[in-house]
């Protein structure tokens, strides 16, 4: 697949920020060794979120504030920022579908993409290096078929 020219001129070449985008980045794995040296667990969200469906001892409050933490954040930016409005162009069969199969593959990967993506492929794990590799291609199978299969 080419890049055509129409493609090229809807992308917002002024809202190209590689300064920020590479200041989150080193934000986010920042973070996750932070986790991983000061509490021995890596930060995948959805670990964090299934731990509270069966918790531990002990083990409810850090999640509770992991989660907390990830919508809260969205506020604090917009307290010294403008946030951008967001759209999302499907409806809610699309969405409830998606979250469902979302949730599936986690399920089958035993992670998500922070858990396997951002942690696990930093520590140079084998399995989650695999992981990241077919969840990146199911992305990109999927909006293909969106796109231009399904015309959406």
């Amino acid at each position: 697949m080419t890049l055509q020219a129409t493609d090229m001129a809807n992308i917002d070449w002024n809202a190209f920020t590689p300064a920020s985008a590479l200041a989150g980045g080193v934000l986010i794995g920042a973070a996750a060794a932070a986790f991983l040296l000061l509490n021995g667990r890596t930060a995948g969200v959805s670990g964090v979120i299934g731990g509270l469906l069966r918790p531990s001892r002990g083990d409810v409050i850090w999640r509770v504030a992991f989660l907390a933490g990830l919508v809260a954040a969205p506020q604090a930016y917009a307290w010294f920022s403008v946030a951008p409005r967001l759209s999302i162009a499907a409806d809610w069969d699309a969405l409830i579908s998606a979250g469902l199969l979302v949730g599936i593959g986690t399920r089958f990967a035993s992670g998500c993409t922070s858990g396997h993506g951002v942690c696990g492929v930093a520590r140079l794990s084998r399995r989650s290096w695999v992981a990241t590799l077919i969840f990146t291609a199911a992305a990109f199978v999927t909006t293909f078929f969106m796109r231009h299969v399904q015309g959406a």
